[in-house]
């Protein structure tokens, strides 16, 4: 990768939904480039920093992470509980919700868990990329994050 700019980390699984995200990231002109995982344990190892995923300066710890709750292998809310385990500024990563779940239930879990965020899927396009906007120039231009990150 290698820029000075830290990357999004999308954890989405359904390739419509991370054509469309990556679209709104294109139009909304982002300048943090966005990485996608497909499901809960690729997000743990690009995370963790293993496998593929080991070279730390082609694959940066992200500026902050979008996360479905509904994955294979690991859910998003197993993936945001492991990640708010790991010690230090890995485990303070912003992370951001984007699901389409309006449940009581997986909002309430998230939040117990630490996400930073809860945001539900807009089900047109002008509403992602109204959403990828305001939360991008929020999360990589607004928001104070820990300096040791």
């Amino acid at each position: 990768m290698k820029s000075d700019v830290e990357p999004i980390l999308l954890v989405e699984d359904d390739p419509n939904d991370q054509l469309l995200i990556r679209r709104a990231f294109a139009k909304a002109k982002l300048m943090n480039p966005l990485l996608v995982v497909e499901d809960g344990d690729a997000a743990v190892a690009y995370l963790a920093g293993e496998g593929a995923y080991a070279d730390r300066s082609e694959n940066p710890l992200p500026a902050v992470m979008l996360l479905d709750l509904k994955l294979p292998r690991r859910s998003g809310l197993e993936v945001l509980e492991w990640l708010r385990s790991q010690p230090g500024s890995l485990g303070r990563t912003p992370v951001v919700v984007l699901t389409s779940s309006r449940e009581n239930s997986d909002l309430d879990r998230a939040y117990d868990l630490g996400a930073n965020s809860y945001l539900v899927k807009p089900v047109d396009f002008d509403g992602l990329l109204d959403l990828v906007r305001t939360a991008g120039l929020y999360w990589t231009v607004l928001n104070e994050r820990p300096r040791n990150q």
